[in-house]
C-alpha cells in the first residue's frame, strides 16, 4: 500500500474538477450528471496553484464551466420575484406584508402600534422563510433549477460528483440562503454572497454552496 500524499494544495482525487492528464480522461458516458453541458476550452499545461507541475494548473478541467456571478444574481432576482409579488398580494386583506404609520401621536396609541406593526412583520417575515426555503428545496432537489435558474441555464451540482442535491443538500442550502436574509442582516448577508460568487476560488461558491457543499454550473 503506498503512502504517497498529493501535493500540498493538490485537489483530492474524487474531485471532478481537478485537472486530469491526457490520455487519463474518463470514457464519455451518456448517465453522466454534466451530459449536455458545453465542454470548456482545452486549459494551458502550464504550473499553477494547486501543487504546479504539467498538470496542476486548472482543477476545472473536464467540467461543466461555473456559472457567472452575474447571471446567478440574476436568477436569484427572478426567484424572489416570482415568490415575493404573490405573497404580497396574498398578505393584503391582512394589511400587506409591509405595514405604515397610522399618524397618530398619541404616545399610548404609538407603541401599541409599534408593537403590532413588529409583529405583524415578524409572521410575514416567518411565512416568506418556509416559503422561500420550500421553493429552492423542492426544485434544487428535484433538477438543481429554480425557475430563475432554469431561465439562465444554469444548475446547482454536488461538488464531489456532479449529481442533483438531494433533499438534506437542497435544504440545508435553502435554509442557509434564506434565514439570515429575511430574519436577521438581509444586507450584509446578500453582500457577502455577492462578494463570494465574484471572489471564492476555484469554486465560486456563495455561504449556501459552502454549507451544502454544491455548485452552481452552466447547462445546455
Amino acid at each position: 500500500m503506498s503512502n504517497d500524499q498529493p501535493p500540498p494544495g493538490q485537489p483530492p482525487e474524487d474531485d471532478p474538477f481537478r485537472k486530469r492528464p491526457p490520455g487519463d480522461q474518463p470514457p464519455p458516458s451518456s448517465g453522466s450528471p454534466y451530459d449536455g453541458a458545453p465542454p470548456p476550452p482545452p486549459p494551458p499545461y502550464d504550473a499553477g496553484p494547486y501543487g504546479g507541475g504539467p498538470y496542476g494548473a486548472d482543477p476545472l478541467a473536464g467540467m461543466p464551466p461555473l456559472a457567472e456571478p452575474g447571471k446567478r444574481i440574476l436568477a436569484r432576482l427572478i426567484d424572489f420575484l416570482i415568490i415575493s409579488i404573490p405573497l404580497y398580494l396574498i398578505s393584503l386583506p391582512w394589511g400587506g406584508a409591509v405595514g405604515g404609520s397610522n399618524g397618530n401621536n398619541d404616545d399610548d396609541v404609538g407603541d401599541l402600534f409599534a408593537q403590532t406593526y413588529s409583529g405583524h412583520q415578524l409572521v410575514w417575515s416567518l411565512i416568506g422563510l418556509v416559503v422561500y426555503v420550500a421553493y429552492d428545496t423542492y426544485f434544487t432537489h428535484k433538477d438543481g433549477r429554480t425557475l430563475g435558474k432554469r431561465l439562465l441555464k444554469m444548475r446547482v451540482a454536488m461538488l464531489n460528483d456532479g449529481r442533483v442535491p438531494d433533499t438534506g443538500a437542497a435544504f440545508m442550502r435553502a435554509v442557509v440562503l434564506w434565514l439570515p436574509a429575511l430574519l436577521c442582516c438581509p444586507c450584509l448577508w446578500w453582500l457577502i454572497n455577492i462578494v463570494l460568487m465574484f471572489t471564492d476560488k476555484p469554486y465560486r461558491q456563495g455561504l449556501q454552496d459552502k454549507a451544502a457543499k454544491t455548485v452552481v454550473v452552466t447547462v445546455n
